[in-house]
């Protein structure tokens, strides 16, 4: 009888109780594209759509715990990393990866959060660059991220493209600069693949609210696409293709009072079985 698996992913990220980011948004992304979704909770965040109220820590000896558990059990196909806001979870992370096969790791800078609220220690952007950028096959900062990273104003394309080179100096292996943020009718944002080389992508501005989990969701479809076998450039233009579809599948729908959630399943897809060699 053939023996089949699931594409695996691993979201290692914060929670998010009002369901639209963090690891409720990482496995919500994953699973609408036919992947299997493990995680691990690096942080607990008290918010909803209408900002972070507080953010209670998980001991970092918990959060080794958990990714030994899963890795030594499911190992994953790709790995994404979210909220990581503590210089010993980055130590923690990066050390305890360290003991397993290397597989592709997607990592989200979450430093800022939709409604503004800065996630970060200070003190961990020098942990983060100098231990889990090398590990890092891609780095998607926002524009908000891309400031704090490269240490400049980034409020426009030209920013984006100036920031990237800063941030292309501190070791990253591919960068995805998300220009979501920009005041124009058309978002471009900016990969800068393995190579050096740079390829913009090109969408329309939609006039929502509801883009709260955006920045999680992309990180965690790159995930998925590369689980599946995707090429990184594919992952990363299927992504975003993916997120677009989902705010503008949500423009309609209230949740909350505050910046909504995206449409996680506007279609979601089967898992996807593999057959075992």
């Amino acid at each position: 009888m053939k023996k089949y698996k699931y594409p695996s992913v691993l979201t290692i990220a914060g929670f998010d109780g009002s369901g639209g980011a963090g690891i409720q948004a990482d496995i919500k992304t994953a699973s609408a594209l036919g992947c299997f979704s493990t995680s691990v909770l690096t942080a607990l965040p008290v918010q909803n759509t209408q900002g972070v109220r507080t953010i209670y820590p998980i001991p970092v000896e918990a959060v080794a715990d958990q990714i030994k558990a899963i890795l030594d059990d499911i190992f994953p196909d790709a790995i994404k990393i979210g909220m990581v806001h503590t210089p010993q979870l980055v130590e923690t992370i990066v050390s305890t990866l360290s003991q397993y096969t290397r597989i592709p790791v997607v990592f989200d800078p979450v430093m800022v959060a939709t409604s503004g609220h800065r996630l970060i220690e200070e003190e961990t952007i020098t942990a983060i660059t100098e231990k889990l950028f090398p590990i890092a096959d891609i780095i998607t900062p926002n524009m908000d991220e891309a400031a704090i990273l490269a240490g400049m104003k980034v409020e426009t394309l030209e920013d984006l493209y100036t920031a990237g080179e800063k941030i292309k100096q501190l070791g990253c292996k591919s960068i995805l600069l998300k220009g979501g943020h920009q005041e124009t009718s058309t978002i471009t944002s900016l990969f800068y693949d393995e190579h050096g080389q740079y390829h913009t992508f090109e969408t329309l501005k939609l006039n929502t609210i509801n883009t709260h989990g955006s920045g999680c969701t992309l990180s965690s479809a790159i995930a998925a696409y590369l689980a599946q076998g995707k090429s990184l450039h594919d992952s990363v233009s299927l992504g975003q293709d993916y997120v677009y579809e989902a705010i503008k599948n949500s423009i309609d729908v209230q949740t909350g009072y505050g910046n909504g959630p995206l449409n996680h399943f506007f279609n979601p897809q089967k898992l996807i079985k593999n057959e075992m060699v």
